[in-house]
């Protein structure tokens, strides 16, 4: 007999079912809002321990594209690769309720959500979070504290809690913050531009861009308007369900305890040498230098204690590490490489150091270095992708992928796949950027970031040479945007916040956050708590410290834009308008007037019907000029649809070898358009004025002059002429 727990939370009426289906795992729920409905399972293996000391947790989101009545795209119809979507949401529920787990657990554990029904308005990161954790909750694992997700938007200044699909498009924030009742556990942030329409004159208005960035003050308020939510629904949550919760099994917690003799060894004999190994381990992620301890240490003392092994006295090295860090941050105010805690590392920045490509940055700060390379292409080159809840395939137009190979901490391994954190970081730079394009800009934009280096947030540096790769490649933006990572440590009473960490910070730190922003505020952050919770004042002040690192970081960024020299192997373009009503015409019978302008000039053509604008771009400066001349030749050679005449048609005004009087309209560098008698405009091309090589038509020809010329070929919609002298 199942057990349905009904709440209705915000304004929407939420469904959990237990003990209907999936019943031989841990916990299981099926949990609906409106149309949607997820499927969560926990499965926990009491019998099989790992033997190391973590908690082997696997988190998968999975969409089936049944759930929105609809068959698999491409040549297989079964689902296969997870989409990033699906990839980023495991993601997001794993850093949610891995904290959760106790120390010792070390049994391997599946979260698995799988979406059974769509709804375009529920918001399924949200309800899959919720429904996950109420499987993990009412289950027999060791875990007593619910967990939920909350969307927060912004329509017109005002918050709005679980936006809905349509309401999240008109939205200026995406703020998703995860959490207990009491606790922040995790927070990700991106702002969403908007266009505006500004009176610049009496009954003229004009389009202005908005990248809709959000000071510290604000974000704190729509953090703590999260924060009200979560207390609510977790506490809702963990009343309703305490009737279906399974007794919880009686595991052991594995204490993975160093001998406490061992320890003192190293703290009273040896702090001098993990402090010299600290030191390194300051310009490095890799841990090489701690392992050199242990085995002086070993070789020293233990080398003919049988009961002692090596891997004891690492972790009591490690111990002892993590003690010394922490209390020169708290205690000393003074870090491992010796910075203040407000300090950055020093940075360079090179711009389009590579020849070949549109654009590119070399940013350095530290031991962290990423090579960010930009490439644009036109709109129909973007990333395909399926939406679960939309009939169509969307494309996405700007892109952001991260590498992170082994090489760039010193590790000798092969490069396999994208990973989930490299998408992750990816995800997190397309955020801090993405805001700051133009929307009119309609090309394709793929940033590729190559971290060559890494020993602290080579995501903050991705977003800082990213922001200049696209300053480089000529891309409209806003502002320049910088990153920087900060971080927490916590002693008792005592706590001090740090200004771009590095690996070690990381590693022994209670907290992690990435600010992303402009001159004018915060476009992304993201940020994972493992201390179990901070206080908003706390969290203000964090943010106003990160706020003087990215002013700092920025200046630099600014200085370095000015001196960015363009690449020579970007693309020209060249955009103007013609009448909407002749696009036809240039596009001619099935394409094939676009496809002959296309091969004879090698350049790309995007017309817009609506507007009539006409974008040509190419390798090739003069080829782009030309094909434009030709375009509006043509262009001109027909009529509107507003005209009361039809279309010239060539062939029934001039014969082929017909010899006419015609003026000079125009000069190219390939030719002159003549204007002709009975209308229209033909070519005279550059090889067809003289028997003799002309180099430059203007050494011959003038505009308004009058010449002979001759009928070569003719066509309904065009026609070619040469010099009688021929």
């Amino acid at each position: 007999m199942s057990t349905v727990c009904e709440f209705e939370l915000n304004g929407k009426i939420e469904t959990f079912e237990f003990d209907k289906v999936a019943k031989q795992s841990n916990g299981s729920v099926l949990a609906q809002i409106g149309n949607a409905v997820v499927l969560a399972t926990v499965v926990s293996e009491f019998d099989n321990p790992v033997e190391e000391d973590f908690t082997p947790l696997t988190v998968q989101y999975v969409e089936k594209t049944y759930a929105a009545a609809k068959l698999p795209g491409g040549f297989i119809k079964r689902e296969a690769k997870p989409s990033e979507f699906e990839t980023l949401t495991s993601r997001v529920i794993d850093r949610s309720l891995r904290p959760l787990f106790p120390k010792g657990y070390v049994y391997p554990t599946t979260i698995t959500v799988i979406v059974l029904s769509a709804d375009k308005d529920v918001d399924l990161q949200v309800l899959s979070l919720n429904a996950a954790s109420a499987a993990l909750y009412t289950s027999n694992l060791p875990i007593k504290k619910s967990v939920a997700g909350v969307r927060i938007g912004r329509v017109e200044g005002e918050y709005i809690v679980n936006p809905t699909y349509s309401q999240l498009e008109e939205s200026t924030l995406d703020l998703y913050v995860a959490g207990s009742k009491e606790e922040l556990l995790m927070i990700e942030m991106k702002s969403i531009s908007s266009e505006d329409m500004v009176e610049v004159d009496i009954e003229a208005f004009t389009k202005v861009h908005k990248t809709n960035e959000m000071n510290e003050d604000e974000l704190v308020d729509a953090i703590g308007l999260a924060q009200n939510v979560l207390n609510e629904v977790n506490s809702t949550y963990e009343t309703g369900f305490e009737t279906v919760c399974k007794q919880i099994k009686d595991v052991e917690l594995v204490e993975f305890t160093i001998n406490e003799e061992i320890i003192k060894n190293v703290r009273n004999n040896y702090t001098n040498e993990v402090k010299e190994a600290i030191k390194k381990l300051a310009k490095s992620e890799r841990a090489v230098e701690l392992k050199e301890v242990a085995k002086l240490i070993v070789e020293k003392e233990y080398s003919d204690n049988e009961e002692v092994n090596y891997n004891e006295v690492y972790e009591a090295v490690s111990i002892v590490k993590r003690e010394i860090v922490r209390k020169m941050i708290v205690d000393e105010k003074v870090r491992a490489d010796g910075r203040t805690l407000r300090e950055v590392r020093p940075i360079t920045i090179e711009t389009n150091i590579l020849p070949s490509t549109h654009s590119s940055c070399l940013f350095t700060r530290g031991q962290t270095q990423a090579l960010v390379v930009g490439t644009i292409a036109g709109p129909k080159d973007g990333q395909m992708y399926e939406v679960l809840t939309d009939k169509s395939t969307s494309m996405e137009n700007f892109m952001v992928h991260y590498n992170f190979p082994g090489f760039s901490v010193g590790e000798a391994k092969p490069m396999f796949g994208v990973g989930r954190r490299e998408l992750g970081h990816g995800n997190l730079a397309k955020k801090a950027l993405e805001s700051t394009i133009d929307k009119d800009f309609d090309e394709t934009i793929r940033l590729v970031s190559e971290i060559l280096e890494s020993n602290g947030s080579s995501s903050m540096a991705t977003v800082c040479g990213g922001s200049l790769a696209l300053k480089a490649a000529g891309i409209p933006i806003s502002n320049l945007v910088a990153g920087v990572a900060m971080g927490m440590v916590v002693e008792g009473d005592k706590y001090s916040v740090l200004t771009d960490i590095m690996g070690l910070e990381d590693h022994d730190g209670d907290m992690d956050f990435k600010v992303a922003g402009t001159k004018d505020g915060i476009t992304a952050l993201q940020m994972d708590i493992k201390l179990g919770g901070i206080e908003l004042s706390v969290l203000k002040e964090a943010l106003l410290q990160a706020k003087d690192g990215r002013t700092h970081i920025l200046g630099l960024m600014e200085e370095a834009a000015t001196e960015i020299v363009p690449s020579e192997a970007l693309p020209l373009v060249e955009q103007f308008a013609i009448d909407p009503s002749k696009i036809m015409v240039v596009i001619g019978k099935a394409g094939s007037t676009i496809k002959e302008i296309i091969e004879k000039f090698s350049v790309s053509i995007d017309l817009d019907r609506d507007s009539g604008n006409v974008k040509v771009s190419g390798e090739n400066k003069q080829n782009v000029l030309d094909a434009c001349e030709h375009i509006k030749t043509i262009s001109n050679n027909a009529s509107s649809r507003k005209d009361s005449g039809k279309n010239i048609d060539f062939c029934k005004l001039y014969e082929v070898e017909e010899v006419l009087k015609g003026k000079v309209e125009r000069i190219t560098d390939f030719g002159a358009f003549i204007s002709l008698p009975k209308g229209g405009e033909g070519l005279l091309h550059i090889s067809k004025i003289s028997k003799e090589r002309v180099n430059n038509v203007s050494d011959v020809l003038s505009v308004g002059q009058e010449v002979e010329i001759k009928v070569l070929n003719v066509k309904k919609d065009r026609i070619e002429l040469g010099s009688t002298l021929l």
